[in-house]
């Protein structure tokens, strides 16, 4: 960050000295500081960009239609694999802590083989490649090979339900599927070829199948599915590597389709452009995260979530990029931390979810490894809590730089993330992102400072999606982040920003509870709760009643722990203590588990709409769609 601080000094003869004076400079000369972050990114282009920005509304305006860096040439994939040298570019670990590593060079003839089998398949730029695959360097080197031709990738997890792949991949009409057979989890193996047959059967047109072999022979393969299919290695022992022909494509050429949860119906086609992607991937990386070519970063994500996505843009950096499949918590949850160690990782990213499970395993990593390397911890899918915060720097080690991050799909990259010149605050995300000018505003649209609001975006940013795919007339696009606060950018989180320029997060925006009138952020009773250690885990809702709203809250208990009297009239003090009256739950129940989405966050919404009598249609859409049947007879009398 501080060579790009000197760099912005030098090229515009200025004298900024510290962060929040580049961050008031990057919101304020919106399109000199995205010229500059190109220069400093090195973007590679074949042709030159005649204009940075056109755009036919006040830049105090965000919404659809602004065009970057119009004019220029350029290719996703071969930014991506601008090194070309012998080094490690991924360090591929799964739960039976087998190792596969993967140089630059290899990587690169490997994109070569696959891209030339799409381009003798007649895949053009355009053209979409699903694939349904684990975290492995075979869904890397699809992507690169799919991009490389300005073909647009979409990928999501095998251990989704048959019915959200069909929603997102029937809705984007793949010419080609790249599919893992099956998958390893929590010691246990998982053929997902019946699930690939079906798929296959209904998506609209004749799709070209590619099976990566996980977990079975080719034999096994060819005796459980009937459909054609080839094999990913054989694609590559049959092809040969040449040099890459990378195809040059407008700045906002799609690259990327991603998806909304799907939680109330199907999923939104979130399309990404090429350049947007990758300044804000870089951004992100080399100056917020300080990633550097002798790192090596992790996160802990599926390929469908953006998380993989922002982590495989580690590769323009010469970084390693350590892949995991498996579960964190098998056969233990030091498995990770003993990675850390082993591979010298120095870039580890989690959620919260994982630093509380360790935690309640007992598990003390500075005391079992080594991990001198470990230099930053990312977190983001939930706001981070004290208990998360205390426990790092206390289990894990004191000198490391503990970066809750935030953002989304939406965006495919941070609105608020970490920054290694400025300290860390517990509970406290540390900075706003460069170039995204983020506020709280209250209802009325006036601008907060310690204060809880919606989080709003003033002025617009490359990494906007491109479209949503299918469309008309952008009225869904509209309609998802402009019509609460009429032309600028709602995202739907509700944040408070410090006077010191750190931001807290609350907890989504649509699932605030009102009670009498009065905002509540869902994470501000969990901080409470994570304080109670009898409560493994919680989710907490409004219900209407009558003209109003009152709260319920769902406790998942520790083993051989029941919600006596005695421990709900402990949970109700801590929240009246350390919160307000208003936060206090007018019903308390024991659940068995927290329904979540595949990536990990609850599902406030949907349980809300069970207890309100609504349908909830699309359940695929969960990680487990079973648990929402805990709350369908639920009594409140």
């Amino acid at each position: 960050m501080f060579d790009f601080l000197q760099f912005v000094n030098r090229e515009k003869k200025l004298n900024i000295s510290d962060y929040p004076a580049l961050y008031e400079y990057s919101i304020t000369e919106t399109e000199q500081f995205w010229e500059l972050l190109w220069k400093y990114t090195g973007i590679i282009h074949s042709v030159p960009y005649s204009s940075i920005l056109k755009y036919d509304k006040p830049l105090n305006l965000v919404s659809p239609g602004a065009k970057w860096f119009s004019g220029a040439r350029l290719n996703f994939a071969e930014n991506l694999l601008r090194n070309r040298n012998d080094e490690t570019a991924i360090i591929s670990y799964n739960e039976q802590k087998e190792t596969r590593f993967v140089s630059y060079n290899e990587l690169y003839a490997a994109t070569s083989k696959l891209n030339s089998y799409f381009k003798s398949s007649g895949i053009e730029p355009g053209d979409r490649i699903a694939a349904l695959t684990t975290n492995i360097p075979e869904a890397v080197i699809g992507m690169l090979a799919a991009t490389t031709s300005g073909a647009i990738w979409s990928s999501t997890s095998p251990d989704f339900g048959l019915r959200g792949i069909v929603d997102r991949f029937q809705q984007i009409e793949p010419k080609v599927l790249l599919a893992v057979d099956g998958y390893k989890y929590n010691g246990k193996t998982i053929s997902i070829l019946d699930k690939i047959e079906q798929l296959i059967g209904d998506l609209p047109h004749d799709v070209k199948l590619i099976i990566i072999q996980n977990v079975h022979s080719e034999e096994e393969i060819k005796r459980n599915i009937s459909i054609t299919f080839e094999l990913f290695n054989n694609i590559q022992d049959s092809q040969e590597s040449k040099e890459i022909n990378f195809e040059q494509l407008p700045f906002d050429h799609p690259v990327y389709i991603m998806y909304s949860s799907g939680t109330t119906g199907k999923p939104k086609c979130i399309v990404h452009g090429a350049g947007g992607t990758l300044l804000q991937h870089f951004k992100e990386l080399a100056l917020h995260t300080d990633l550097k070519k002798e790192d090596t970063i992790s996160f802990f994500t599926t390929c469908g979530w953006m998380m993989w996505n922002w982590l495989v843009s580690s590769l323009m950096t010469g970084a390693k990029v350590f892949l995991y499949d498996g579960s964190p918590g098998y056969p233990e949850f030091d498995i990770l931390w003993e990675a850390i160690e082993k591979f010298q990782i120095t870039i580890f990213g989690t959620s919260p979810k994982f630093l509380t499970s360790c935690q309640q395993a007992g598990v003390v990593p500075k005391n079992e490894q080594n991990l001198a390397s470990l230099k930053t911890i990312l977190s983001t899918g939930s706001p981070l809590s004290k208990n998360n915060f205390e426990w790092v720097y206390q289990a894990v080690k004191s000198d490391v730089q503990l970066s809750s991050i935030s953002g989304g799909t939406d965006i495919i990259s941070c609105f608020m993330l970490g920054n290694p010149m400025l300290p860390v605050y517990s509970e406290e995300i540390q900075c706003r992102g460069l170039g995204m000018a983020v506020e709280s505003w209250d209802e009325a649209g006036n601008s907060l400072l310690n204060q809880q609001g919606e989080l709003v975006c003033t002025k617009i940013f490359p990494s906007m999606p491109v479209f949503f795919w299918n469309d008309k007339n952008g009225e869904q696009y509209g309609k998802a982040y402009f019509t609460h606060f009429d032309g600028v950018w709602r995202h739907g989180d509700y944040i408070l920003i410090t006077d010191r320029g750190g931001v807290v997060v609350f907890g989504r925006s649509d699932a605030t509870l009102n009670p009498g009138g009065v905002r509540i952020g869902t994470a501000e009773i969990y901080r409470v709760l994570d304080n109670i250690p009898e409560i493994s885990d919680s989710l907490c809702v409004g219900l209407p009643e009558k003209s109003d709203v009152i709260i319920v809250l769902f406790v998942v208990l520790k083993k051989e722990i029941t919600l006596s009297i005695e421990l709900e009239k402990r949970i109700r003090n801590k929240i009246r203590d350390e919160l307000t009256k208003r936060h206090l739950p007018a019903f308390i129940r024991q659940i068995n588990e927290i329904p979540v989405t595949l990536n990990g966050k609850k599902v406030e919404t949907s349980v809300s709409n069970i207890l309100s009598g609504k349908q909830i249609s699309n359940r695929d859409s969960l990680l487990n769609p079973d648990s929402l049947k805990q709350f369908e007879n639920i009594s409140f009398s």
